[in-house]
C-alpha cells in the first residue's frame, strides 16, 4: 500500500475529459508506475473572495493539527496491537481500505452540506477531531495510570532484595515473633555472606545463636534471617548497617498477601480491559478522522484552486502516488499540462512566485500539496 500521495488540481481550458486523457496519457507514457485517480469534489459553496483568503490561513494550521490526530491514533492501534500479540492488519474505513478510501473519495452530502458556507464545514471538523484527540488522551492516560500500577508491582517482585517485596520469599515458619523474640530479614551482598556469618551474632549482646538462615539470593545479594531480644533490634539495625548489612522492615501478614494478590489479579484485569476498549475506540476513531481530514482536503483543494485560478470554479482534482525517483517526472507532466497564465496569483509582477497556498514547499503553477498516511 502506498503511504504517501498527492493531491493536485489542473485548471480546466476547454474540457475536464478531455485533461483527464491527456493526464492519463502522459503518465502511462512517461511515469506508468504512479498510480492516478480522479479526486471527485462536488460543486461548493465558494463565497467572497475575502473569505476565501481568510479560510485559507487556518486551512495551513487545520490540516496541521488533523493530519498529526490521524497519525497519533494509527501509532496507537500499532502499539496496543504489537502488545495485545495482535497480526496487524491494514486498516479500513467502514470496510473499507484506507488507501481506497482517498482513490476512490466520495463526499458525504449527508454528513456535510455542500450548500454549507466552507468556514462552517471546516470548522465542524476541526471541532470533531479536537474532541476526538481530547478524549485519546484522556483514555490513554487512564491506560498508562493501570500500567504504571501494575509495572510498579511488577518491579517490586522482580527487583534486586534490597528494594524487591519480600513477601513472596519469606513465610511464617521462617520467623520468630513473640513476647521477647523478634525475627529480622538482612540483605548481605553475596560477597560477603561469610563475613555475615562469622559476625551476626557477635554485633550485639542479645542474638540467638545459629539463628540465620539464608532464604533467598540473587545476582547481588543474599537474605538471611536472624533472630533477637526486641530490646536489641534497633541497635542490631545500627550495628548491621555499619558492617554493610541492610536490615529490611517485614512483618508477615497473611490478609495484606491476599489483598496484594487481589490488587494484582483486578489490575492485570483493568489492563486487558482498558487495551481492548481503547483499541477498539482507537479503529472507530481512526476512520472518524480519517474521513474527516479527506473531506478537509477536499475543502481545501477546492478553495485554493478557486484563489489560484479564478471563478467560475474551472479545474480537474487528482490524486497520485510517485515513487521517490519519479517525482520530478510526474511534477514536469503536470507543469506541461498547466497553462499558467490562467492562474490568477501565478508569478505576478507585484506578488512574485506565490506556489500553492499552504501546499508543499517547492512552487509550482497549480495546487499539489502531500498527504502521508502514516
Amino acid at each position: 500500500m502506498a503511504t504517501r500521495y498527492w493531491i493536485a488540481s489542473l485548471p480546466v481550458q476547454s474540457s475536464a475529459t478531455s485533461l483527464w486523457s491527456r493526464l492519463q496519457e502522459s503518465i502511462s507514457k512517461n511515469s506508468f508506475d504512479t498510480p492516478l485517480y480522479r479526486f471527485n469534489i462536488p460543486n461548493l459553496r465558494v463565497g467572497t473572495l475575502d473569505s476565501l483568503l481568510a479560510l485559507s490561513d487556518d486551512l495551513i494550521k487545520s490540516n496541521t493539527f488533523i493530519e498529526t490526530a490521524s497519525h497519533k491514533i494509527r501509532r496507537q492501534i500499532e502499539d496496543l496491537e504489537k502488545v495485545s500479540g495482535i497480526l496487524s492488519s491494514s486498516l479500513t474505513i467502514d470496510g473499507v481500505p484506507v488507501d481506497s478510501y482517498l482513490t476512490k473519495f466520495v463526499w458525504d452530502e449527508a454528513k456535510y452540506p455542500t450548500m454549507a458556507p466552507l468556514k462552517e464545514i471546516v470548522d465542524g471538523i476541526h471541532l470533531q477531531v479536537a474532541k476526538i484527540d481530547d478524549d485519546l488522551k484522556v483514555r490513554i492516560a487512564e491506560y498508562n495510570n493501570v500500567r504504571s500500577q501494575l509495572n510498579a508491582i511488577n518491579r517490586k517482585q522482580t527487583g534486586s532484595l534490597a528494594v524487591r517485596d519480600l513477601s513472596d520469599l519469606v513465610t511464617p515458619e521462617d520467623l520468630v515473633t513473640s513476647e521477647h523474640l523478634i525475627t529480622l530479614i538482612a540483605v548481605v551482598p553475596k560477597y560477603s555472606q561469610k563475613d555475615w556469618l562469622s559476625c551476626y551474632e557477635t554485633l550485639t549482646t542479645y542474638v540467638v545463636p545459629r539463628s540465620s538462615k539464608n532464604l533467598h539470593e540473587d545476582n547481588e545479594y543474599a537474605i538471611y534471617t536472624v533472630t533477637l531480644f526486641n530490646r536489641d533490634a534497633d541497635n542490631f539495625r545500627t550495628k548491621a548497617r555499619e558492617r554493610g548489612f541492610q536490615i529490611r522492615d517485614f512483618e508477615y501478614s497473611s490478609e495484606t498477601q491476599e489483598n496484594r494478590k487481589q490488587e494484582l489479579e483486578k489490575l492485570v484485569q483493568d489492563q486487558e480491559s482498558l487495551r481492548s476498549s481503547l483499541l477498539q475506540w482507537c479503529y472507530t476513531s481512526y476512520g472518524e478522522v480519517f474521513t474527516s481530514w479527506m473531506h478537509f482536503c477536499a475543502v481545501r483543494l477546492f478553495s485554493e484552486s478557486i484563489l489560484r485560478y479564478g471563478l467560475p470554479p474551472s479545474f480537474l482534482s487528482v490524486v497520485l502516488s510517485p515513487s521517490v525517483k519519479s517525482e520530478k517526472k510526474v511534477r514536469s507532466i503536470l507543469e506541461s499540462l498547466c497553462d499558467s497564465s490562467n492562474s490568477t496569483f501565478w508569478k505576478t509582477e507585484d506578488d512574485g512566485n506565490m506556489g500553492s497556498l499552504g501546499g508543499d514547499a517547492d512552487t509550482h503553477p497549480y495546487v499539489s500539496f502531500t498527504i502521508n498516511l502514516i
